[in-house]
């Protein structure tokens, strides 16, 4: 496996051959996601939805129009997250505790600076419409979760929730968001693998 913090440096390139790399069954043990041996196809579940991984091809694609959205505006930290999480993902039990990742090992360095996740846009775009915010969450397969004004609970992927929390603004206060994981992804993936899910999280509802 890739060593830590190596995945952002490494690129898809060593992201697609250390997948070839690994047997298929060892992958599906880990992430949850299905393997057909006759298309060489794995299926993994991102926000609800199927997306299917070509090792041969390179490719990531699926076969529902609506979920092209994922392939195209968050592309680059789609496939970076999908390759990073059948690359190096471990299987783990849940911790039921929430951490922000900036309060993680190394989490200073990746949501920083340069790296700081636009929550302020998706607290901008969302407001005082609390309503759209949940509609969004349903969109991608969330449950409600009780934080905030209004928060949802989405599975990037099968074993990786993740917590989004809004507070609406008022004639005191902007609006403001914030993102919460379950405190196993730490020892679940390196922290640039996290990063980039954060990533594909928040600007998924920009």
């Amino acid at each position: 496996m890739l060593g830590y913090n190596t995945l952002m440096s490494s690129g898809e390139e060593k992201l697609w051959q250390t997948i070839s790399a690994l047997s298929p069954e060892e992958i599906c043990s880990r992430t949850g996601a299905l393997f057909d041996a006759a298309t060489g196809l794995y299926t993994l579940k991102s926000f609800g939805k199927d997306f299917f991984i070509s090792p041969k091809e390179k490719r990531i694609f699926s076969n529902a129009g609506e979920n092209e959205f994922f392939l195209k505006k968050p592309g680059y930290f789609f496939r970076l997250s999908v390759l990073g999480y059948l690359s190096v993902s471990k299987k783990l039990m849940l911790s039921g505790k929430l951490i922000n990742p900036v309060n993680m090992k190394s989490g200073q360095l990746f949501f920083r600076g340069t790296h700081v996740l636009p929550l302020s846009g998706l607290a901008q775009k969302y407001d005082t419409d609390r309503d759209a915010f949940l509609r969004k969450g349903e969109e991608y397969g969330a449950e409600k979760a009780a934080y905030g004004d209004a928060s949802v609970t989405l599975h990037p992927f099968p074993n990786v929730p993740v917590v989004l929390i809004l507070w609406l603004a008022d004639e005191e206060f902007e609006a403001r968001a914030n993102i919460l994981f379950d405190s196993s992804v730490e020892d679940q993936m390196p922290i640039d693998v996290v990063w980039s899910i954060a990533m594909l999280t928040v600007i998924s509802f920009v």
